[in-house]
């Protein structure tokens, strides 16, 4: 609560919402004033499911496939909620991705 308080995506910038499990990382891009996800990803994806490799590298697809549909869906720039988790690991493996994929935050 305390980050999303600060945090709200609209329809223009999206919240880039980062969630993280023991095996598997889920993104999504969420306008909060419509209450509507524009765009999903996350390592359970056939394309990145079938590599073998570890999870901090799987992170790394993930943000690349977040950018590749964010760009399709017409977004440029978003907010980045890293969900009360550390910026580090697997959560910065990911952001760097999708920064180097051409998302902007």
């Amino acid at each position: 609560m305390r980050i999303r308080k600060r945090l709200a995506g609209s329809a223009a910038l999206p919240r880039l919402s980062v969630f993280r499990s023991n095996k598997e990382i889920y993104v999504q891009l969420i306008d909060d004033v419509s209450g509507k996800t524009i765009a999903t990803a996350s390592s359970r994806e056939k394309e990145i499911a079938a590599k073998t490799m570890n999870k901090t590298d799987r992170a790394k697809l993930v943000g690349e496939a977040i950018a590749k549909k964010a760009t399709t869906a017409g977004v440029s720039q978003v907010v980045f909620d890293r969900g009360g988790y550390l910026y580090h690991g697997r959560v910065k493996a990911l952001a760097d991705a999708a920064r180097e994929a051409g998302l902007k935050f």
